[in-house]
Formats: C-alpha cells, sequence, structure tokens
C-alpha cells in the first residue's frame, strides 16, 4: 500500500528501544488541514515547504541567515509546526540536522548561497556517508540573475552559478534549483521523497524572490503524492532463505552480528525477531552500537576484531558460520584489515541483497524481508552463546582512588555507566571516546549515536544539540575531547537558547589523542583552553547553565550528583582533566593497525 506523505498528520517516532529511525513511518490519513485561499500568506512557496517539512516529521529546522534566505526564513517561520533553531555556523547546522535526523528519521537545514552551502557541504557529506535523510535548504539567487553574465556576491567571482549545485550533486541523491513557481511543487515534492526513500541528503535550492510569492499550486491542502514501499521479489526471497536457513542450520555454532545498515534498512526489529528465534550468539559491529538492544539475553557485546568487547571476537571468529546484517567493512571498523573472517563462512545481508559464503547472490531482496522469514525457518542453536557463557569472566572495576588522586579516564567511564537509564542517550566523539563509550552497556531505551564511517572532528556538538532538540524528553550525555571540541565549539550557544539539560563531559587530555596513537607529531599538540571560563562566558548569565572543572574522582561524584541533582534542569559542561597518556588499550591496539594500513608501501607497477 501507497504511503502518503501529502496528508500526513502524525509522525511515528523510532522504537525507544532500538535508539535508531529503524521504524520510521509516515501515515496516511484523511487531511483536516482546511483549504487556503489564493494570494493568501499561506498559499506561497515557503509556506508550503514549511509545511511539507512538518508532515513529514520535521519540527525544527537548523539555521544560519543569509540575505538570499532571510525571506524564506519569515515564511518557514510563520509555520506553527516549525521551530527555527538559530545556529552559529553553517557546519555545526548541518551537523545538527544529522543528530536530529538519527532520532527523528529526518532532518533539515536552511543556508545562504554558497557561502554557506559550501561551508554546510562537509556535515551533509557525513550525513550521507551515514544515510540519513537530511533536507539541505539553500537561498539562491534572483531568478533575474539566471542566464546572464552578472557576477553575484557569495560567490568566487564568476557568472557561473552551478558550483555549489556541482558541489552538492557527489554527496547528495537528489538536487533541485527551483528558480521557477510553475514547477516549484513538483520539485520540493519530488526532493523530499527522495530523501526518505534512498534515506540519502537532497538539496533544494530556492531563488530568494520566490519564497513570498503566491501561487495556485500552493493554495490548497493537502497536495497528496506518495512513496510506493519498496517490496521483494519474492521468488528470490523465497530462494534466499532456503539456501541461508540451510548453510545455518548445518552448523554446528553460528552467530549473529548487526551491521549500521540495520538502520537504512528499517530492520532493526526484524533482526532481534531473528535472534529471538535462532538462540545464537548476537554481537553489533562498532558503528552499530545502539541499533541492537543489549539488554538482550545473548547479546555478547562489540565484534570489532582485534579491539572487539572481552571474549566477544573469539565466538565470532571462532564459528563456523555468521550471519552480518548490514555491515560496512572500511579500514576502520576491520581495524586496518585485520578481521579474522572466512568469506566461505559468510552470509551477507545488505539493505537489498543477500550473499551466501562464496556461492549465490540474491538480488531484490529486502533486509527486513529476509530476516522476518527466515527467524521462520531456522533451526534454534544456542551454542555459540553457550560457548560464550562458558569463557566469559566479569570485567573488573578500576582499583579505588586514592584520595585526591588524579583522574583516570577508567574511573570516569565507570561513573558515566551508573549515569545511564532509558531516560539517557550517549553521543560519543571520534577519538579515544570512541571506544571508552564502545564499553558502556546500555540499558533498555538508552539511546546511542557515533559517526564512524566519517569521523569527522568535531561532528558530536552539532550531532548533540541535533538530537537534544529532536528528544527533549531524553537527557543526552556527550562525551568530546578538548580537540574535537575546538572546531565545534560555538554551538554551546544554541544549546543554551533551546533550553537544552544536555551533560557534556570535555575530556581534557592536552591534544588529538586519537591522532598521535595513528602517527605522532608536534601538529596533535593543541593551545589549551580554559574550558569552562569559554561556557561561562558563552553562558553571559542568559538561560540556565552550570560548568565546573574536576580533577579527581571526588570531584566528579560531586559534579555528578549536582548535574543530576539541583542542576538537572541545566545545561552541564563537566571538564574533565586527564593524564595525555591515560588512553585506552583498544585506542593503541586500533591506532598501530590502521597507521599500518596506512603507511603500505606501493605496490610495485
Amino acid at each position: 500500500m501507497d504511503t502518503k506523505i501529502g496528508s500526513v498528520d502524525t509522525y511515528k517516532p523510532p522504537c525507544s528501544d532500538m535508539c535508531s529511525p529503524a521504524n520510521v513511518a509516515v501515515s496516511a490519513l484523511q487531511s483536516s488541514v482546511h483549504p487556503t485561499t489564493f494570494n493568501s500568506p499561506d498559499s506561497t512557496l515557503g509556506r508550503h515547504l514549511a509545511r511539507r517539512l512538518v508532515q513529514i516529521g520535521v519540527t525544527d529546522v537548523f539555521t544560519v541567515p543569509g540575505d538570499f534566505n532571510l525571506t524564506l526564513l519569515d515564511h518557514l517561520i510563520a509555520e506553527p509546526g516549525l521551530t527555527n533553531v538559530g545556529c552559529c555556523n553553517e557546519l555545526n547546522a548541518g551537523y545538527a540536522a544529522d543528530g536530529y535526523a538519527r532520532s527523528r528519521g529526518v532532518g533539515a537545514c536552511v543556508v545562504t548561497f554558497t557561502v554557506g552551502g559550501l561551508s554546510v557541504l562537509n556535515a551533509i557529506a557525513g550525513a550521507y556517508s551515514e544515510n540519513l535523510p537530511v533536507i539541505c535548504i539553500v537561498g539562491g539567487p534572483n531568478t533575474n540573475d539566471y542566464g546572464t553574465n552578472r557576477i553575484l556576491h557569495h560567490t568566487i567571482g564568476l557568472p557561473d552559478f552551478s558550483q555549489e549545485l556541482r558541489c552538492f550533486q557527489t554527496v547528495t541523491c537528489y538536487q533541485a534549483v527551483v528558480n521557477n513557481l510553475e514547477d516549484a511543487h513538483e520539485q520540493i515534492d519530488t526532493a523530499i521523497s527522495t530523501a526518505l526513500k534512498e534515506s540519502k541528503p537532497v538539496y533544494i535550492s530556492i531563488s530568494c524572490n520566490l519564497a513570498a510569492i503566491p501561487h495556485p499550486t500552493f493554495s490548497r491542502e493537502p497536495v497528496p503524492f506518495s512513496l510506493s514501499p519498496k517490496l521483494s521479489n519474492k521468488m528470490g526471497l523465497e530462494a534466499a532463505v532456503e539456501a541461508a536457513a540451510e548453510f545455518l542450520n548445518k552448523a554446528v555454532k553460528p552467530v549473529l552480528v548487526g551491521g549500521p545498515n540495520l538502520r537504512v534498512s528499517k530492520a532493526s526489529d526484524a533482526f532481534v525477531e531473528l535472534a529471538d528465534a535462532c538462540g545464537y550468539a548476537l554481537a553489533v559491529m562498532p558503528s552499530a552500537k545502539g541499533l541492537v538492544p543489549e539488554h538482550h539475553s545473548h547479546f555478547i557485546g562489540t565484534y570489532w576484531g582485534a579491539v572487539s568487547t572481552a571474549f566477544c571476537a573469539e565466538i565470532v571468529e571462532s564459528a563456523d558460520a555468521y550471519l552480518f546484517a548490514g555491515p560496512i567493512f572500511n579500514d576502520y571498523s576491520s581495524v586496518g584489515y585485520s578481521l579474522l573472517l572466512k568469506k566461505e563462512k559468510a552470509i551477507i545481508v545488505k539493505p537489498d541483497r543477500v550473499v551466501i559464503a562464496n556461492g549465490p547472490s540474491f538480488g531484490c531482496v529486502l533486509m527486513k524481508d529476509f530476516l522476518q522469514a527466515l527467524a521462520k525457518r531456522v533451526n534454534r542453536n544456542p551454542t555459540s552463546y553457550e560457548n560464550y557463557s562458558r569463557i566469559f569472566v566479569p570485567n573488573g572495576h578500576p582499583l579505588k582512588s586514592e584520595p585526591k588522586e588524579p583522574l583516570r579516564v577508567n574511573v570516569l567511564f565507570q561513573h558515566i555507566q551508573n549515569m545511564l537509564s532509558s531516560q539517557t542517550a550517549v553521543i560519543a566523539e571520534t577519538g579515544d571516546s570512541w571506544f571508552n563509550c564502545q564499553k558502556l552497556k546500555l540499558p533498555k531505551g538508552c539511546g546511542y549515536e557515533f559517526q564512524m564511517q566519517y569521523g569527522s572532528i568535531g561532528w558530536s556538538v552539532g550531532a548533540t544539540l541535533g538530537y537534544a532538540q529532536a528528544v527533549p524528553e531524553k537527557r543526552v550525555i556527550a562525551c568530546i575531547g578538548d580537540g574535537s571540541f575546538q572546531v565545534t565549539a560555538q554551538d554551546i550557544s544554541t544549546m543554551m537558547r533551546c533550553g537544552q539539560r544536555t551533560i557534556i563531559f570535555l575530556i581534557n587530555n592536552g591534544g588529538y589523542t586519537i591522532e598521535v596513537e595513528i602517527h605522532d607529531g608536534p601538529y596533535n599538540v593543541i593551545k589549551n583552553w580554559n574550558y569552562t571560563g569559554l561556557v561561562d562566558a558563552i553562558h553571559n548569565g542568559e538561560g540556565k547553565c552550570w560548568t565546573t572543572k574536576v580533577f579527581c574522582e571526588e570531584e566528579l561524584i560531586e559534579a555528578i550528583e549536582t548535574a543530576t541533582g539541583p542542576k538537572q534542569d541545566c545545561l552541564c559542561f563537566i571538564e574533565v582533566i586527564v593524564h595525555k597518556d591515560d588512553t585506552s588499550k583498544e585506542l593503541l591496539e586500533w591506532g598501530s593497525r590502521v597507521s599500518a594500513a596506512n603507511s603500505r608501501p606501493p605496490n610495485p607497477q
């Protein structure tokens, strides 16, 4: 059945247990929207775009004003269901839309032509890499300037206005340049529907002199359009399930591993359904953390090769069959291409294809359909989980700190672990926080996000802003290194303006630690800031904000008690001072292997 986008009035948020927009749905129902009168303030292009955003579940749009988008912004903020969140720069606006899309299933940002568009480009590229539908809207040139030889400001000084478009063509799945009203409705609807269908960012440029003009195509709501659901080839699905069931049922100790493409395939629930049916040991790849419930009775942790959760790699790599659902094998997730896996033992389930060992490949088979059907055909076999239970040794606890002893990172994360609940979500910045947060055990309903494929340092500040704006009922706990924070610190300001209650742990170890462990040099040392002083200056007595700096466990305990007690309604910024060499063993191992992969000599020609 087609899903009507144009007649939306409700939006189903993702299942909180999965902490991912895997179950995003747009409901088709009779509209209660009254027709607007042509030439009314509601029948303009700008208001039409605003209504479309609200209809697909976007209630906050992240913006940076510029002269080409100002009128458009007027019409967006006139929409009662849409809140304008003004950001400090375009990069953070894009990161915020990324974080928002991770929770809501779709996000949007608005910037100005070229000078804003090229600034947001990096964030849109990151969203593309992570399969996030972000609608990037740009206020474009006046329609009268197209096709002329004029040179415009905010450009590189050439009369060719297509530079920005050409850049976005590589990092978006659809581009719409709206410079006339006749097909504006169709272009906007096609762009939005493509973003949702492909789960990728799209680019919409709207000429600055069009946003306020009424047009008959915008005079009635809804003007429905539909998303035809993707369907599996029935014969291919049956053949794939039969071959996979035969492959797995003859195995002695098979395992399941969830990958990041569970999100784009909307298959997290189906994956859990299979896990419940088969009884195999259940692991996740690092970039899939948060997409699979860690409270599942057969969950064994993160499979990340040599830096896996304790005892997880032993079970996965010794299995005689493994099903990977939605994996992405890159140099980071494979720890410098060092995974001890064999193709002949693997079933790889892609979003629309199933590959079984060295044998057949089945196309036009959707992951969700395949996993649900396989759950009905696979024999229950808990051997791999029993093997895990046999060798498992519970994690030790950090040695008790001496009074006023300098704080250790493992002690810090022991206390962060105790803060987690169904009412929290974790944002992990690129760096050692990847590895330390990976070891956190997520309780039921606890969110978790990080950007592994693109790995852009500084991502977490904007993403935290966007994620927290999307789910105000959750308290976001962000773990950010000092080097990353220096890239995007400004939008702490926007968090305060929005009244967010995030707890930020600024881990100050004096530099780019993750780069140090890959390849050290003087460029990895940064200027130390008075981070709490900076945030206090940004606060400037406006809004609710509390900061503190901790050096030892006693001060950390006191800070957490304050942040979760008297200051629970505030943005809490806790600067944690740790030694520059206090890094996880996982980062040391991972950095060494990635360094080796990066430094391979050229193959002889």
